[in-house]
């Protein structure tokens, strides 16, 4: 779930200067992907020591930090090896499961900066050229990869019961909507989350950062490159929420080091800060982005009739972008027609309307439902005002997250042979520690990274990921960043009904698997 990145912010001038407020620091997925705020930040609690060890497992010894001055002193880069195989429709797949560190090198300095856990899954193959190998993480900032790597399309899988708020018995599940027949699948975490470290000098904090951070992730795919000689096999980035901004400054900065990307996914993508309400303060900028997202939740909770999502976004494209650039502009009144179809594609009021024209996401998600409070992640789940799923501010990722933070560390000591000297830590509360600046920009906008990337290739494939109901990172926002790069045949969107975290949802898991698969197989053909 990264902003996914899973996060609430606002921002206002004062005195001349730019500050930043945070209205909720909740987890990043991914999605993408994250935790609730009442995770620990500095994890300490020592795993249990696999017992007995099998063949190829590895007791980590060492202690991670995740504080922001944490640093290893000196890399390793040792990991529990296990053969393994999953069932996939009758037939079994063997798979190698390999979970560990790999390092960072600085390209500058040509030493060890950061030290990456990551889990690998592979299967033999005759031709590496021929198998690709996507490399997935989630967002936050401050989010670990368990989100992604146990709810989305490795081969070991969290049962969820989303959208309901039913909160099943934690089961991992063979899955069926693996990608492993067809891909390799290396799930990293960002440094400082899970057990992925700076290496001295360097402390965590100095990755904590858009630049440094990319930077980082670039080092750790070019090293895994080379370690398992993957250069001739086509490669894929999957980032969630923040991962997906993040997927567009690294893919540009690994085609600039000569490391080809045959294709991105963008889950659930907030590619430009700048131009989502969410992350400004409505009044500021435009809210358009989110009214297709308002109009198909009101329908899917019968406050309101479904309306088509393309005549949705033709209104707001159309009659509410000239309205609210006036009411922005001069606080215009907007017209009576076009407040009257605000209420009707939402059922709120026109009252409310006239007097939340430039409605953001928060309004939305406590009002659209009287007495309930909207998931903001996924927007079909709600739950009672006061109630215990309300109390992290977001009912769909509350009644997830204590399963999938708990399951990754008995899912790594029991079935991946691996254990360490400390408690892995699935998100770190740092959104106020992070450096947003990008480019020159106080807030990145990574549209003009993905451009870069595919001037250097022009063979580089999207496939943006969408779900109808997420109040984070609304799909029509990521169409409007996307057509910014023009009309391409080479960028693909995809929409579920679904939420930030598409995965989660059986059925359009299911959908999902098809539609990356056909992906993948668009670029292996043109690899």
């Amino acid at each position: 779930m990264a902003f996914c990145t899973k996060l609430q912010w606002r921002l206002w001038t004062r005195r001349g200067a730019l500050a930043v407020a945070f209205a909720a620091a909740l987890a990043a997925c991914g999605g993408g992907s994250g935790g609730s705020s009442s995770t620990p930040t500095t994890p300490n609690t020592p795993t249990t020591p696999v017992t007995p060890p099998v063949a190829g497992s590895f007791a980590d010894a060492t202690v991670y930090s995740s504080t922001a001055t944490g640093s290893l002193a000196a890399p390793n880069e040792n990991a529990a090896v296990i053969a393994s195989h999953i069932l996939l429709n009758g037939q079994q797949l063997n798979y190698t499961a390999t979970t560990g560190h790999l390092t960072g090198t600085d390209v500058k300095t040509g030493k060890a900066s950061a030290s990456f856990f990551y889990v690998a899954y592979t299967v033999a193959s005759p031709d590496l050229s021929k198998r690709p190998v996507i490399f997935f993480y989630n967002g936050g900032p401050g989010s670990a990869s368990t989100y992604l790597h146990l709810g989305s399309f490795g081969p070991r899988r969290l049962v969820t019961a989303i959208p309901s708020t039913t909160i099943p018995p934690v089961q991992l599940v063979d899955n069926q909507e693996t990608l492993l027949a067809v891909a390799d699948l290396v799930f990293v975490d960002a440094i400082g989350t899970g057990y992925s470290q700076a290496i001295s000098p360097n402390t965590n904090q100095d990755f904590w950062g858009v630049d440094r951070d990319a930077a980082a992730f670039r080092d750790f795919v070019q090293r895994y490159v080379v370690v398992n000689k993957r250069e001739a096999s086509p490669k894929l980035l999957f980032g969630e929420s923040y991962g997906a901004p993040r997927t567009a400054v690294l893919a540009n900065l690994l085609e600039t080091a000569g490391v080809q990307i045959d294709g991105v996914v963008l889950q659930s993508a907030i590619m430009d800060y700048n131009s989502n309400c969410g992350v400004l303060d409505p009044g500021a900028i435009s809210c358009e982005g989110y009214i297709p997202t308002y109009a198909a939740t009101s329908a899917y909770h019968q406050r309101a009739a479904a309306a088509p999502v393309d005549q949705v976004r033709s209104f707001a494209a159309g009659a509410y972008r000239t309205a609210i650039a006036a009411y922005l502009a001069s606080k215009v009144a907007p017209p009576d027609a076009v407040i009257g179809q605000l209420s009707s594609y939402t059922g709120l009021s026109t009252l409310t309307w006239q007097q939340n024209f430039d409605m953001g996401p928060d309004y939305y998600q406590k009002n659209a439902v009287t007495g309930q409070l909207l998931g903001r992640y996924d927007a079909r789940v709600l739950a009672p005002n006061g109630s215990a799923l309300t109390r992290d501010g977001d009912p769909s990722l509350t009644v997830v997250n204590d399963a999938f933070s708990s399951s990754i560390v008995t899912y790594m000591a029991s079935e991946l042979h691996y254990s360490a000297g400390s408690a892995y830590a699935p998100f770190i509360d740092i959104v106020n520690r992070w450096n947003f600046s990008h480019d020159g920009k106080q807030l990145p906008d990574t549209i003009p990274d993905l451009a870069a990337a595919m001037t250097l290739n022009p063979a580089l494939k999207i496939l943006a990921i969408n779900g109808y109901h997420d109040l984070a990172t609304p799909f029509h926002q990521t169409e409007l960043d996307l057509a910014r790069l023009g009309e391409n045949q080479s960028i693909i969107l995809k929409y579920y009904v679904s939420g930030h975290m598409t995965y989660l949802d059986d059925t359009a898991r299911r959908a999902q698997q098809t539609d990356l698969i056909n992906f993948l197989n668009s670029v292996t053909v043109s690899h």
